[in-house]
């Protein structure tokens, strides 16, 4: 019998891409408050960034 593993779960839908964007220090600034404020990470505010993008040319 295989040993049992531990760690997390696997995901649903795995982040196993890295994308690197260069942006200057207000474009941060935005981003930080947008993080303080809505408690999440940059890497989510940037997802919801290019979700709302993609619903606008949807419309």
């Amino acid at each position: 019998m295989a040993p049992k593993k531990t760690g997390r779960p696997p995901s649903d839908n795995p982040k196993d891409k890295t994308l690197r964007v260069r942006v200057d220090d207000r474009t941060i600034e935005k981003i930080d408050q947008c993080t303080q404020a809505l408690n999440t990470t940059r890497s989510d505010i940037v997802r919801k960034g290019i979700d709302k993008v993609f619903d606008d040319l949807k419309k």
